[in-house]
């Protein structure tokens, strides 16, 4: 089958490519930027990447008229627009009104479980995009999951931090909010073989792990597997904002995520039975073993792709990767250094790995400080690391930086400043004929932004020698 795949840069997205592509079928990735996708793609004969932005209906002439069915996996859950479920009604709009004209004849849409009564902004928005998607030219095939357990994904991700880095918690009332985890190859499973299913054609089903699950058990279950042993008392006190900022600070989510999240966490996520699990022979996983096959992927350096790469948890959203690629150079401070490598690959290998776990080679008690004061700010810090210890990604978050470019053919590493700056930055890297170049560029934004460089010049001459010789040295 020749399959559109929306949102191909996501965190399913990502993961549902492989597995089609494994299975035989040609694969049509729609994406706002080709820079984006991963460059082993490139190699693929069945896999061709177009440019498409949904929000914009003239671009979706892009998408090609032969395609059999596709997955709408568009969602925008930390966008920082007061209007976001009017650009996601607005998206599954131009996404119908254009599908309708191809010869698709399945689309099938990963939700989330919408059976409360109350629900949240984001899941009312969830449940009016499938309204919208329904058609008479195609059949529809909604699941719906619950909180979503795999290496990478927020909820993960935020457990994760909240029970490695607090032995005690004094944690708001809505830990005692019950909800259905299900692991992500158990959603991944529902997703690929759900594909060309007649008996799923306009049919509506909640997903769901075997276990209904409060969120206080799932982090000391969290903690049973990490053989940690950790303490939570409940408040009733605790307001929406002030859960918000709890999350803010203890994780690595920002702080319109965790609104967002807050918001959802007061309500019930239980699913509804249905004959879907003997129907395509699917036994979901429980929640102790979604955490274990996490860490094996974690262990094994093997993260496919992590919320925290989405360009909506970025503070330049539009056009990112092309806007920012070409690095200025009038109107712009700068700090150039060169050094006569000794090893280029090694150099090269240790550029690739910068930043996370790894650390910046050099300051790095400066950088954790820098890091701390961008969080003070409503920045997004040191908290994001990286998805893989060893391999970088165009698009990929790294700390505090998104990667703009990262060629290996072309040995060259471009890096766009993501947190709180009165103006713009960029950090470049490449090898070439025996050595190794660093640039960093800081366009300011009024006096202020100016002001900015000259008090972190002293710390930059520190730092930026330092990272540059150990890059040398490698």
């Amino acid at each position: 089958m020749r399959i559109l795949v929306t949102g191909a840069t996501g965190y399913i997205g990502k993961r549902i490519i492989p597995l089609l592509l494994e299975q035989g079928h040609t694969i049509v990735c729609a994406v706002r930027g080709k820079l984006r996708t991963e460059k082993k793609y490139s190699d693929e004969e069945n896999l061709h990447v177009i440019e498409a932005d949904f929000l914009k209906p003239e671009t979706l002439k892009n998408i090609p008229k032969d395609i059999d069915a596709a997955y709408y996996l568009i969602h925008s859950m930390s966008n920082s627009v007061d209007q976001f479920h009017k650009m996601e009604e607005d998206c599954a709009i131009n996404f119908k009104n254009y599908i309708e004209t191809t010869d698709v004849k399945q689309v099938i849409y990963l939700s989330g479980i919408t059976n409360d009564t109350k629900l949240s902004k984001h899941l009312l928005s969830r449940k009016n995009v499938e309204e919208t998607l329904k058609s008479d030219q195609y059949a529809l095939t909604v699941f719906k999951a619950g909180i979503i357990v795999g290496s990478g994904s927020a909820s993960f991700e935020i457990i994760r931090d909240l029970v490695e880095k607090l032995p005690v918690m004094i944690a708001p009332k809505w830990l005692n909010t019950k909800t259905q985890p299900i692991g992500v190859r158990d959603v991944l499973a529902f997703l690929t073989k759900g594909l060309g299913k007649t008996e799923l054609y306009n049919t509506s089903h909640d997903i769901f792990g075997p276990e209904v699950l409060t969120y206080k058990q799932m982090l000391l279950q969290f903690a049973e597997v990490r053989k940690l042993k950790r303490y939570i008392l409940t408040v009733p006190v605790m307001t929406p904002k002030l859960s918000s900022y709890w999350l803010y600070f203890v994780t690595s989510t920002s702080y319109k995520l965790a609104s967002s999240l807050v918001n959802s966490m007061g309500i019930e996520i239980i699913g509804q039975k249905s004959n879907i699990n003997s129907l395509l022979e699917i036994n979901p996983m429980s929640y102790k073993e979604a955490v274990k096959f996490a860490f094996v992927k974690i262990e094994g350096n093997e993260i496919i792709s992590s919320w925290k790469d989405a360009f909506i948890n970025s503070r330049y959203k539009k056009q990112a990767s092309t806007k920012y690629l070409k690095v200025p150079k009038y109107g712009c401070f700068k700090d150039i250094k060169e050094r006569h490598v000794l090893d280029e690959q090694r150099t090269l290998d240790k550029i690739w790995a910068i930043g996370g776990e790894n650390g910046w080679y050099y300051g790095t008690t400066l950088w954790k400080i820098r890091g701390f004061l961008d969080k003070l700010v409503g920045g997004i810090g040191l908290r994001r690391g990286r998805t893989n210890k060893t391999d970088i990604q165009t698009g990929d978050a790294l700390d505090f930086w998104r990667v703009l470019l990262a060629d290996k053919d072309e040995k060259r590493l471009i890096l766009f400043a993501e947190m709180k700056l009165p103006g713009e930055a960029w950090l470049e890297f490449q090898v070439a004929k025996g050595k190794v170049y660093q640039r960093a560029t800081f366009r300011p934004r009024g006096l202020w932004g100016r002001l900015y460089w000259y008090s972190v010049l002293p710390f930059h001459g520190l730092i930026f020698n330092g990272m540059i010789k150990k890059l040398a040295n490698a």
